[in-house]
C-alpha cells in the first residue's frame, strides 16, 4: 500500500489547495435543508465558543502531483466542500470588508501573474460538466457573480444542469440565511467569518495510490451523501480503463444513463444483475457484482462494464420509450402502472437483447401471463424470482423464439387463476392491477393507454347502502352479500374514495361520483349503463370474466 497521509486543515488551509473533481463523481445534490444544517452547525458553534474547533467532516483525497503544484481528486466530501466554496463566494459578495473580499477571491481563485510564472487557476474544478465549469467561470469566479439575476433564474429552470440547479438554488439560500443573520446583527460576518476560516476543520485523508484511495473511500464514506451503490460501481471500473479519454467518455455517458434513470438507477443495475447471474441477489448490488459477476468472470471490469450497461439502457429506452408499437407500448405501460415489483424487466431485457423485436408481443403477454400467475397462486417473492430468472436462463440457452415461447417456464395455473376471478376480489393485492388489465383489453390501440395518477378500485352496487335507497330494492341481502366485492361490480376510478357520495342511488352516482373521474374503456362502458340491477351486474361480470379467460388462454 502506498504511503496514507492524514491531517487537520482549518478552511483557510483547505482552499490554499487545489481539487478536481473527478468524472465518477455524482452531480452537486444537496437541498435547503442540508445547506441551512451546515450553517445552522457553524453559527451555533461559533456563539458557544470562539475559541474552540468545530469539526465539521472528512475528506478523502486521491494525491496526483503536478509540475509545480499538488492537485487532489475529491473521492468523498464533494457535496460538502462544493458547498464550502459556494459559501465562500456569497460571502466576498456579501461583505464590504475589501480585504475580507480577497480573503475569499483568493480561495477561489489564482490571478494568473505571466511574469512570475503564475497560471491562472481555480480552487476546485469539475473535470467533466461543462456547463457546471461554465456557471462556476461566470457567478463564482467573477467578483459579485452571486448577486447575479441570473442566478434566480437557473433556480428555477428545469432545463438546466442538474448541478447547476442545485447551485444556483443553495447560493440563494446562503444569502437569505446570511443576510438576515447581518439585519439582525450588524457584526455578524465579523464574528462568523474568522471563526470558519480557522476554527471549522475538516480531517483529510490522502493517496497517491488510486487503488488504496478507493478502499479508503469505501471505509469512510459514512457521512453526508453517501454514494450509491452505482457511484462506487463506477468508480471502481473507470480505475480499470486504462485511457484517459475513453474514462472520460464512460464517464459522461455514465452520467447521462444516471439522468435518465434518476432514483431507479440501481434497480436498473438490479435488472442487469439478474441477467448476469440468473440467481435472487443474496448480497449488496456491489457484492453481487463483486463476489458474483466480476470474480467469477461473467464480466470484465472497465470497458466491458461500461459497454454493458450502455447496451442494456438502450435496449431499455428501446422498448418503454419507443411509440412504434402502440400496442406493446400500451402492454408495457399496463405492466409498469399494474405490477407490485418489476422483476419482470430482466427477462424483458434479454429477450429483446437477444430477439429484438420478433415475435416481441408475444414474447411480453407470456411474461405478464406467468407474473400474474404466480402473485395470484400466492408464490413466495423467492420462488417468483426464481421463475422470472428461469425465463432468463432459457432464452440464453434457445436460439428459436418459437421455441422459447412454447416452453414450461411459461406454464400458468388457469385454475388458480380463474378460482380467484370468481371469488370476492376486493381488497386482494391483485385485483387492481386484473381492472386495469380489463381496461387494456377494451382499449383500442390507436391511441396511448394512460392511466390516470390516482386510481383507486370503487364498488358500483355500494358495500353499506342506506336503508331507504334504491339499491337496497334493486337487491335483497343474498344477492348484495354474493355480489357486491366480485369483478362484476368492480370499477376503477380516477380519484380517491369519497364515502359520502359512494353510497348513492346509482343514477345519481353516475352523475356525481363516477362522472369526470372514469378515464378507462371499460369503466366508461359502465358509465353508460342506464341500470344496475342484479341482471346487469350478472351480465357485466360473466362479460369480462369471458374477456380475461379469453386472455389467459384458460379453458373450461
Amino acid at each position: 500500500m502506498s504511503q496514507i497521509k492524514s491531517d487537520k486543515w482549518d478552511i483557510k488551509k483547505v482552499f490554499k489547495q487545489w481539487y478536481c473533481i473527478p468524472n465518477y463523481q455524482r452531480p452537486y445534490v444537496w437541498e435547503k435543508d442540508q445547506i441551512i444544517d451546515l450553517l445552522d452547525d457553524i453559527h451555533i458553534a461559533c456563539e458557544k465558543d470562539k475559541e474552540s474547533d468545530y469539526f465539521l467532516g472528512s475528506l478523502v483525497l486521491k494525491e496526483t502531483k503536478n509540475k509545480d503544484y499538488i492537485e487532489y481528486d475529491i473521492l468523498d466530501g464533494q457535496q460538502r466542500l462544493t458547498t464550502l466554496f459556494l459559501l465562500t463566494a456569497v460571502i466576498r459578495d456579501l461583505t464590504d470588508n475589501e480585504q475580507r473580499q480577497n480573503t475569499c477571491h483568493e480561495s477561489i481563485f489564482q490571478k494568473g501573474n505571466p511574469d512570475d510564472n503564475i497560471p491562472e487557476r481555480l480552487r476546485l474544478i469539475f473535470e467533466i460538466r461543462h456547463d457546471v465549469k461554465e456557471f462556476i467561470d461566470e457567478y463564482i469566479k467573477q467578483k459579485n457573480g452571486t448577486t447575479s439575476i441570473k442566478i434566480e433564474e437557473l433556480a428555477q429552470s428545469k432545463s438546466a444542469d442538474k448541478s447547476v440547479f442545485n447551485m444556483a438554488n443553495a447560493i440563494l439560500y446562503m444569502r437569505a440565511y446570511l443576510q438576515e443573520q447581518i439585519r439582525q446583527n450588524a457584526i455578524f460576518l465579523d464574528e462568523f467569518f474568522p471563526f470558519f476560516r480557522n476554527k471549522v476543520i475538516l480531517i483529510y485523508v490522502a493517496s497517491q495510490n488510486l487503488d488504496d484511495a478507493f478502499r479508503m473511500f469505501t471505509v469512510l464514506n459514512n457521512r453526508g451523501i453517501k454514494l450509491r451503490n452505482a457511484d462506487i460501481l463506477k468508480a471502481e471500473n473507470l480505475s480499470s480503463v486504462k485511457e484517459k479519454d475513453k474514462q472520460q467518455e464512460y464517464a459522461q455517458n455514465w452520467e447521462k444513463i444516471e439522468n435518465y434513470f434518476g432514483n431507479e438507477f440501481d434497480g436498473f443495475l438490479s435488472h442487469l444483475q439478474s441477467i448476469l447471474t440468473k440467481q435472487k441477489a443474496s448480497l449488496t448490488l456491489l457484492k453481487e457484482f463483486e463476489n458474483n459477476i466480476f470474480a467469477k468472470n461473467k464480466l470484465t471490469k472497465g470497458n466491458d462494464f461500461f459497454d454493458f450497461v450502455h447496451k442494456y439502457k438502450k435496449h431499455y429506452e428501446e422498448l418503454f420509450d419507443s411509440n412504434e408499437n402502440l400496442e406493446l407500448k400500451n402492454f408495457l405501460t399496463l405492466m409498469n402502472v399494474g405490477f407490485e415489483s418489476e422483476i419482470w424487466i430482466a427477462p424483458l431485457l434479454r429477450y429483446y437483447n437477444k430477439f429484438r423485436k420478433e415475435n416481441l408481443l408475444e414474447f411480453t403477454k407470456k411474461l405478464n401471463n406467468k407474473f400474474v400467475s404466480d402473485w395470484i397462486s400466492g408464490f413466495t417473492p423467492t420462488i417468483r424470482i426464481i421463475n422470472m430468472n428461469n425465463i432468463i436462463d432459457m432464452i440464453d440457452k434457445l436460439d428459436s423464439c418459437d421455441e422459447l415461447l412454447n416452453q414450461d417456464c411459461f406454464a400458468i395455473n388457469g385454475q388458480e387463476i380463474l378460482n380467484f376471478l370468481q371469488t370476492d376480489i376486493y381488497g386482494k393485492r391483485p385485483t387492481r392491477y386484473i381492472l386495469l388489465l380489463l381496461n387494456y383489453l377494451y382499449h383500442s390501440h390507436e391511441q396511448p393507454f394512460n392511466t390516470p395518477k390516482v386510481i383507486s378500485v370503487e364498488h358500483i352496487l355500494p358495500q353499506n347502502p342506506k336503508s331507504d335507497s334504491q339499491w337496497v330494492q334493486d337487491f335483497d341481502n343474498e344477492q348484495r352479500e354474493k355480489w357486491t366485492n366480485k369483478l362484476g361490480n368492480l370499477i376503477i376510478l380516477s380519484r380517491r374514495k369519497n364515502s359520502s357520495q359512494s353510497n348513492l342511488d346509482f343514477a345519481q352516482k353516475q352523475q356525481k361520483y363516477f362522472k369526470g373521474n372514469v378515464e378507462l374503456g371499460r369503466s366508461a362502458n359502465i358509465m353508460a349503463c342506464k341500470t344496475w340491477k342484479i341482471d346487469d351486474v350478472q351480465k357485466n361480470h360473466n362479460e369480462t370474466l369471458a374477456k380475461l379467460k379469453e386472455h389467459f388462454g384458460i379453458v373450461d
